[in-house]
């Protein structure tokens, strides 16, 4: 970027560069129908002289008050602006550097947590499968105990109905046949049905 300070000089020197050219230019000119570029006239050179001693008095002044104050003003200006970007520019590595930071520790975080939400998954299953085992193992030892129970049970029903299956078949025969039958033959009749139907409880 141009220094406008550089500029305004540049600008002042052409402008004053200019003046012997349309001095140059002033007859012609004047030839044309422009009185207001006659040097022969007294009036129009003592305002030539007038404007280029003040043109010169304030491009002095310019050159050596003014101009330097801008230069400096611009300069402080633009090093404040170059370091203001170079701040920016310094911050925004930091925040690039801080949200990469961030996603690692992100990634990182959710890696750990996964493996321990698995770690604490396992966990559960195995006490999980170990607490299945130990209720099938106790409910195959319940189910062994009352079905041992009914069993016997059944056998003492059984037990309790062999005398009196044999008095009922007894006073059947008795009442049948008019006479008395042989008692031990009768319970041992009633034994051998009772063991069939024993051993047909148990199959089934």
């Amino acid at each position: 970027m141009r220094n406008p300070v550089s500029l305004i000089r540049h600008s002042l020197i052409a402008g004053v560069a200019s003046l012997p050219l349309l001095m140059a230019a002033a007859p012609g000119a004047h030839a044309a129908g422009m009185p207001q570029l006659d040097f022969r006239n007294p009036l129009l050179t003592g305002q030539v002289i007038w404007g280029a001693g003040i043109f010169l008095f304030f491009y002095l002044a310019l050159r050596g008050w003014a101009l330097p104050k801008v230069d400096k003003v611009l300069v402080s200006r633009s090093e404040r602006i170059n370091g203001d970007l170079d701040q920016a520019r310094a911050a925004k590595v930091d925040a690039d550097s801080a949200v990469r930071e961030l996603n690692e520790t992100k990634k990182a975080a959710a890696a750990e947590a996964q493996a321990h939400l698995d770690a604490v998954l396992d966990e559960e299953r195995r006490q999980a499968s170990s607490r299945l085992a130990d209720l099938g193992a106790k409910l195959e030892v319940e189910i062994a105990a009352a079905e041992k129970a009914v069993a016997e049970e059944r056998s003492r029903a059984l037990a309790s109905l062999k005398p009196i299956a044999s008095d009922v078949a007894e006073a059947l025969v008795q009442k049948l046949t008019g006479t008395k039958p042989d008692r031990a033959r009768i319970e041992s009749a009633v034994a051998k049905v009772t063991a069939e139907k024993s051993a047909q409880s148990a199959i089934a």
